[in-house]
């Protein structure tokens, strides 16, 4: 065996993962004061983690010293049933490469990557590079491919990108599967027998999946207010409570239906994170926030369907 070469034990996350925003002063300026808040939060509603600096975190908004600063608070609430994992894509792969070998000096669970919008990869051969040479920042985590098509076009079949990196990149954990084919999500999780973890990103499809076998763990943008729900259906579907998880399924498509009258997660839903108690502030540009005439409206919607008696306790 080469000597340059390490193999870690993969463990598989069960549970689910929270996606956390960027909380922004004023003056647009990262607000790290209550980050410590936000993460006893996510643990009091059963939420195993933190998946930051990734889509639900304004990334690509981001500075690189940004980046490393919100790792650093992060992981001073990691503990024994709390993961962080550091999202380390760019544009830039020397930048990914920096910011995985920081994840691994403080101490994070694991690192992850989604491709980047540009240069738009084509081709399974310039994917499983671009991972390669992040995951090689740091050799002793976890690397996760962070698979969101819509933000990226990066529409290539998952199951050819396993075969491809299957014995190359030697942290290869799995994916974080945000995509609309709940077959083809299957069908990588069954994989050389469930080789990797393939955790599930679709708030709205975790009964679907687990019906398959699959969101053991997933990491999902809605369990930052909506967190109790979600891991709800994941406790009913294990007591054999197939009603309770059903309805509770429906209820998040419901709180889903809201927030895409808003632009969806990372700006209708960063502004849940007020009405519920936590104001994380504004998003950043280029992102078109929320009006306070719309916060009105979506709040009232909210309202309609109860989600304030069901949502995430501060």
């Amino acid at each position: 065996m080469p000597h340059n070469r390490i193999y870690i034990a993969m463990e598989k996350i069960m549970g689910l993962i929270d996606a956390p925003f960027t909380p922004f002063k004023s003056d647009g300026e990262v607000n790290y004061e209550p980050i410590g808040k936000y993460a006893q939060m996510l643990k009091k509603n059963g939420l195993v983690g933190v998946f930051i600096n990734g889509s639900s975190g304004e990334e690509y908004m981001l500075t690189q010293q940004e980046r490393i600063n919100l790792a650093e608070e992060w992981i001073k609430y990691a503990d024994q049933n709390f993961k962080v994992i550091v999202h380390v894509g760019s544009t830039c792969v020397k930048n990914s490469r920096e910011l995985a070998e920081h994840a691994q000096k403080i101490g994070a669970f694991g690192i992850g990557a989604m491709a980047p919008p540009f240069p738009k990869i084509g081709r399974i051969e310039e994917l499983v590079k671009y991972c390669e040479e992040i995951a090689i920042g740091a050799p002793k985590l976890p690397f996760y491919f962070y698979h969101i098509p819509a933000f990226n076009g990066v529409y290539l079949p998952m199951t050819k990108f396993l075969e491809q990196v299957d014995g190359r990149i030697d942290n290869f954990a799995g994916i974080k599967y945000t995509y609309e084919s709940l077959y083809e999500y299957n069908q990588c999780r069954l994989y050389k027998n469930g080789k990797y973890d393939i955790l599930h990103g679709q708030d709205e499809t975790i009964l679907s999946s687990l019906v398959m076998g699959g969101a053991q763990g997933g990491i999902g943008g809605t369990t930052n207010y909506n967190g109790r729900e979600l891991t709800g259906i994941i406790s009913d579907w294990k007591k054999g409570d197939i009603e309770d998880a059903k309805e509770k399924q429906n209820f998040a498509q419901q709180v889903i239906n809201v927030i895409c009258n808003y632009r969806g997660n990372i700006v209708g839903g960063k502004r849940i994170m007020k009405l519920i108690g936590l104001d994380l502030g504004k998003n950043r540009t280029p992102f078109q926030n929320i009006s306070d005439s719309e916060e009105i409206k979506m709040k009232k919607e909210l309202e309609d369907i109860k989600f304030f008696d069901r949502c995430n306790i501060i």
